[in-house]
């Protein structure tokens, strides 16, 4: 077994006479291991996008949740009436009358 180890640690693999055979496999997980080391590298990107993405979902639900608030505070009478009595206008006196046409038939 210590004869064995040596072997491997002085390469004595790569220069034997199947040596071909060794390189090849060598090559072959050299390979899958840049493969994989890129592949979880890309992973990775991809992590660090979609958390970037989600961030700015929150931002934007966040900027449309205060819009919709401030529409509904200037869809209210109370509002309106403070924005047209700067323009002069006040609520009339008097309650509209409805106005019945007879047709004549």
């Amino acid at each position: 077994m210590r004869k064995g180890l040596l072997d491997i640690l002085k390469g004595k693999f790569l220069v034997s006479g199947d040596a071909p055979k060794n390189w090849m496999f060598l090559l072959y997980a050299s390979f899958l291991a840049a493969l994989m080391i890129s592949s979880s590298h890309r992973a990775d990107k991809k992590v660090l996008e979609i958390a970037a993405l989600n961030e700015e979902v929150r931002k934007l639900r966040s900027e449309f949740v205060e819009g919709r608030s401030r529409v509904q505070q200037l869809k209210l009478e109370s509002t309106l009436r403070k924005e047209v009595a700067e323009q002069g206008l006040v609520p009339s006196e008097n309650p509209p009358r409805k106005i019945k046409v007879k047709s004549a038939e």
